[in-house]
């Protein structure tokens, strides 16, 4: 079953109406007629939805039942994600919207090659980023669209987890401490994780994450790329918190 996602605005009792990019999706590309059943969800439910009728800028339909099943991760995963060169990126956040993902940050560090120090260039690729999620987060049947927001530099990241807990950081030149030896330790409801951009972090970026209270970890005795790394830990994670 084909699924979409609405603002509440867009649902008025027992009935959905889906505008935008959707309809022509419908209507031309998946063909779909009036009687098809299609799933809709919004950040609050998800509904069983009767196509009712199909039109040139609208396609409305009867909601049949509300979804009671949850596709949602019980903990949110926040991707601090160290940019990649050329379209990394996006396979880096099409996949991790698949696995799981709450949300991204594109991340400045000190061995970023990637600078878009243009705001209008900046605007475009996160606009194009958050498309990517919406297909991955309907071909993967999310709940919840995550969110790409807007670059974040590495002092950023570190003023924003000023109140944060379960900071995770990969790090090739840790040896000891595994991934499942702190998921454990981890409290509340949400994780971030921080990934390094190709070339790593700097020594110095690796203390000053320390200072503020993140567990440094080893994803194991092979050195990943940045565009695995960020999957196999948000994979692990939720294998051991049991959505895997």
């Amino acid at each position: 079953m084909n699924k979409f996602f609405v603002d509440d605005s867009q649902i008025d009792e027992t009935m959905v109406c889906i505008n935008g990019d959707d309809v022509k999706h419908i209507k031309d590309v998946l063909r779909l007629n009036v009687g098809d059943d299609i799933e809709v969800s919004t950040f609050k439910n998800s509904y069983i939805v009767k196509i009712k009728k199909i039109a040139n800028n609208a396609v409305v339909g009867n909601i049949i039942k509300t979804k009671k099943d949850n596709n949602e991760p019980p903990i949110d995963i926040v991707l601090f994600q160290g940019l990649p060169k050329s379209t990394k990126m996006e396979y880096i956040i099409q996949k991790t919207t698949e696995i799981g993902i709450k949300e991204i940050y594109p991340l400045i560090t000190k061995r970023t090659i990637v600078k878009i120090n243009d705001i209008q260039k900046e605007n475009k690729k996160i606009e194009r980023w958050n498309k990517i999620v919406l297909e991955a987060a309907k071909q993967s049947k999310r709940d919840y669209v995550p969110n790409v927001k807007n670059i974040i530099t590495f002092k950023g990241m570190i003023q924003q987890f000023q109140d944060e807990e379960n900071i995770l950081v990969p790090y090739e030149d840790e040896k000891s401490v595994h991934l499942k030896d702190v998921v454990n330790s981890i409290k509340g409801k949400k994780i971030n994780l921080v990934i390094g951009p190709e070339g790593g972090f700097e020594e110095e970026e690796i203390n000053i994450l320390k200072s503020i209270g993140a567990k440094v970890i080893t994803l194991g005795p092979r050195i990943l790329r940045t565009e695995t790394a960020g999957l196999v830990a948000t994979s692990i994670l939720l294998y051991e918190l049991g959505d895997i």
